[in-house]
């Protein structure tokens, strides 16, 4: 691909995040709650002005932009996307609204008012590890932000997701990195053990989206697109910085994403983009986790741990991505907020529509391919 229609492509898509506004949030005190989780229409998702986890994806990619820029391009949006959050109050704490704090952890020595957002972060901190409730195992049990109401919680009784390792599993891992401790650090790479445990299938070499263990199952045994991906991206953003791991204990980690990349590859559709149901190619193409997949494959390239077999599979889905980038920067064909389902047709008949991390996603992957032209 030509390098100026590929920075082209990243321009429009960084502009349409960074201006997609916010929502009427009323709208979800009105609509069923039922109907909410049937079709992720929820309006808190919408935008980027909300502090939930896809405003907070959208943040980290374009930290991780930043970052690939060696700029601080970006510092005015976070400080003022941050201190307008301030003013406002912020939401429960939850899993999900843990992400943005995965943004915050990165940027703190160039924050103005520096000791009041790490006192922010080292409470969150805290909170995971001793009020968040657990589950069997001491799995983070995947709390979310009530519908309608940004100070409830939703608990989820019992129940982990996929969602969690990049949702609040990462910013507790670098969070034990920044201050040295042990304890954090452990219990991050405990949460990736147990993820791993209860949601890998080792037949199908895929994740499902959750386990209950009231019910002692995987919900509707279902490989959702998404879901997948946050292991795909999350697991080489975790193992990158993870070089205290003991050989055991890395190896093990290692030798799932590399089983789970194997199983993606066969499942990859014509197109380059991946079924939102993994296995169920009449179930709709989805762009945000096709790129969180190939950019977790790059990934996995750079840092030796796959093959140059997997070059080609991470090319058709940027190329796919490219596709999908609208004239006005819109990244089309994203599914929405996707409650945990009891069978593909929950998720098959998700919406589609623009969203903070469909675009943080794509340009994460862009410009991942970018800096490996030779992908």
């Amino acid at each position: 691909m030509d390098a100026k229609i590929l920075e082209k492509k990243i321009e429009l898509v960084v502009d349409k995040l960074l201006n997609l506004g916010g929502a009427d949030y009323e709208q979800d005190k009105e609509i069923p709650l039922e109907e909410v989780l049937k079709s992720g229409k929820c309006a808190r998702d919408y935008g980027i002005e909300e502090w939930d986890w896809p405003q907070g994806v959208g943040l980290y990619g374009l930290y991780l932009l930043q970052s690939y820029k060696n700029t601080d391009g970006y510092m005015d949006f976070f400080v003022n996307w941050f201190e307008r959050n301030l003013e406002i109050g912020l939401p429960s704490r939850n899993i999900n609204t843990t992400c943005p704090y995965l943004t915050l952890v990165n940027i703190l020595d160039k924050m103005p008012e520096k000791e009041k957002y790490e006192k922010l972060c080292l409470d969150q901190a805290e909170f995971l590890m001793k009020e968040l409730p657990k589950t069997k195992d001491g799995g983070f049990q995947h709390v979310t932000s009530a519908i309608g109401d940004r100070n409830g919680v939703m608990l989820n009784n019992g129940q982990i997701w996929a969602d969690t390792l990049f949702m609040a599993v990462l910013f507790l891992q670098q969070m034990g990195i920044r201050y040295n401790n042990d304890d954090w650090k452990a219990e991050a790479t405990h949460q990736f053990l147990v993820h791993i445990k209860y949601l890998y299938s080792k037949t199908a070499g895929l994740f499902y989206h959750g386990f209950s263990f009231e019910r002692n199952d995987n919900f509707g045994g279902v490989y959702w697109c998404r879901g997948n991906s946050w292991f795909t991206l999350g697991v080489t953003l975790f193992l990158e910085k993870a070089d205290y791991l003991d050989k055991g204990t890395r190896q093990f980690i290692v030798d799932t994403f590399v089983d789970h990349a194997e199983a993606l590859k066969k499942y990859q559709g014509k197109s380059g983009l991946f079924h939102t149901v993994i296995d169920d190619d009449s179930s709709y193409e989805e762009v945000s986790g096709t790129a969180a997949m190939a950019a977790g494959l790059i990934r996995g390239i750079e840092l030796g741990l796959l093959s140059d077999d997997y070059k080609e599979c991470a090319k058709k889905a940027v190329l796919a991505i490219c596709g999908n980038v609208d004239a006005d920067g819109t990244v089309l064909n994203v599914s929405a907020g996707t409650a945990m389902g009891m069978d593909a047709e929950h998720y098959k008949n998700i919406q589609i529509r623009p969203m903070a991390y469909g675009q943080s996603l794509a340009l994460v992957a862009l410009c991942y391919f970018e800096r490996h032209k030779s992908v």
